[in-house]
């Protein structure tokens, strides 16, 4: 069965997250190439001379400062086999059931401990989800990061929160927003020409990744205050407008923050106002990736509505927290109506919350007609791959080839946000055709 589902053409994958899919190895590769050190006790890797990291004189070891007896070089220290397998949980959800951390935490933890090796690693980063996703059949990616939203957020640090957003809005100028997109633009290009110089694109010997269709989505860091949420967003829509390759815009972080839990109509409001003034981006937010204990219940009972009330999104991320919303069922009819899609990461859901199998919404939006489609979510982090939840849902969930598994497929492209959707399906189609006649010649074959 996997065999057969990696050999299937795959659409897309929509919500994937360009540094949590990169594997641990690869950020360790970086690390050595770079000369870069490692928390030995904490597994998280540093700049050697970044004294601000460092404890000072007999300050205790905390979350915010590392020992520096205990940093070393990562090339000394993944000569010790043992430390390097430990270094690789460490930077991921691998085995995270044997140590003291939930996987929730775990999760988390890694894009912190992972950071400074993806330091001017993007083409690098690009390159492996391109080859990963050719590998196996995916047509198109659209992949989360982060250019320039730490600078959108400065527009708003001396900004005074307001539920006055037409006022807030008129606090940053076009100027200061169309600057940073500028900058953004052309990294962005470069990032692009430099992998596909390093897969030979455009050349007699252009590796298969080449012909993978990459798209954007801004993703706006929802653990700031209020004005600087709405400065991302703003700055986000309008990278949308300005360049084809970004596509839309997300929400990302821990949904169950204290800052999210606290602001998320506020966050949820900002969104619809942007989205008012440019329509023509797409919305995908992570909503509803919360359960039972992680949250009090009165948190869960909004999210996915406001989501979709509120800020107009096209598309929910996650949405596990579906039948502990008010009036769930009028919930699933408005999500169908509104034809609004639902991107299921099932072994994100599984590590992140505890939710899996029968306790996972996915067959309950499946029975209500909302459209799904299966992604990723972080698969470095979690060290799987697009096939990876294809299988798990086939076998979780008895899905049938001609009625499910091949539209989940389809429906990576039908709710895409690539300009060039039409022709993305069309190129489907064909691969459906060929891997089908393919599977029929095998048939025939042994008879």
């Amino acid at each position: 069965m996997a065999a057969f589902l990696r050999a299937m053409p795959k659409g897309g994958d929509l919500h994937n997250h360009l540094t949590g899919a990169i594997y641990a190895e690869s950020y360790i590769d970086w690390a050595v190439q770079d000369g870069l050190c490692v928390d030995a006790t904490k597994l998280e890797i540093l700049w050697c001379d970044d004294t601000e990291k460092l404890c000072k004189g007999d300050e205790p070891a905390s979350s915010t400062c590392h020992i520096p007896d205990q940093v070393v070089l990562v090339s000394e220290a993944i000569a010790n086999h043992t430390f390097y397998d430990r270094l690789i949980d460490g930077l991921s959800t691998r085995n995270y059931e044997i140590y003291d951390r939930s996987g929730h935490d775990q999760f988390f933890a890694t894009f912190s401990a992972f950071h400074d090796a993806g330091h001017d690693r993007g083409s690098d980063m690009l390159v492996e989800v391109m080859r990963r996703a050719a590998d196996q059949n995916i047509l198109y990616l659209e992949l989360m990061t982060s250019p320039g939203m730490s600078e959108a957020r400065k527009l708003a640090a001396d900004m005074a929160s307001s539920d006055d957003l037409a006022s807030m809005r008129s606090q940053f100028s076009d100027a200061d927003l169309d600057q940073i997109i500028g900058l953004v633009e052309n990294g962005l290009t470069e990032m692009e020409q430099a992998a596909r110089k390093t897969m030979a694109c455009d050349t007699a010997a252009a590796e298969p990744a080449c012909d993978v269709t990459v798209r954007y989505l801004a993703q706006v860091i929802r653990v700031f205050p209020a004005p600087e949420v709405f400065s991302q967003v703003v700055y986000g829509m309008r990278l949308a407008q300005a360049d084809n390759r970004v596509v839309g815009i997300n929400l990302v972080a821990p949904e169950d923050d204290p800052v999210t839990l606290a602001d998320y109509t506020k966050q949820m409001q900002a969104i619809g106002f942007a989205g008012a003034e440019m329509p023509d981006v797409g919305i995908a937010l992570h909503a509803g990736e919360l359960t039972l204990g992680l949250v009090p219940p009165k948190d869960l009972r909004f999210h996915i509505r406001q989501a979709v009330e509120i800020a107009g999104a096209d598309r929910i991320g996650h949405g596990v927290d579906l039948m502990y919303e008010d009036d769930p069922y009028q919930l699933l009819a408005l999500l169908a109506e509104r034809d609004v899609m639902i991107e299921i990461n099932l072994t994100s859901n599984a590590v992140i919350l505890n939710v899996e199998g029968d306790r996972h919404p996915f067959p309950i939006y499946l029975g209500a007609l909302v459209p799904t489609a299966l992604s990723t979510d972080d698969e470095g982090v979690s060290r799987i791959d697009l096939t990876h939840e294809y299988l798990i849902a086939v076998e979780t969930y008895d899905l049938s080839y001609q009625t499910i598994i091949k539209q989940l497929s389809y429906n990576s492209l039908i709710y895409a946000f690539a300009e060039n959707r039409e022709t993305l399906l069309a190129e489907l189609d064909a691969h459906f055709a060929a891997f089908e006649a393919g599977i029929e010649a095998q048939i025939q074959g042994m008879h």
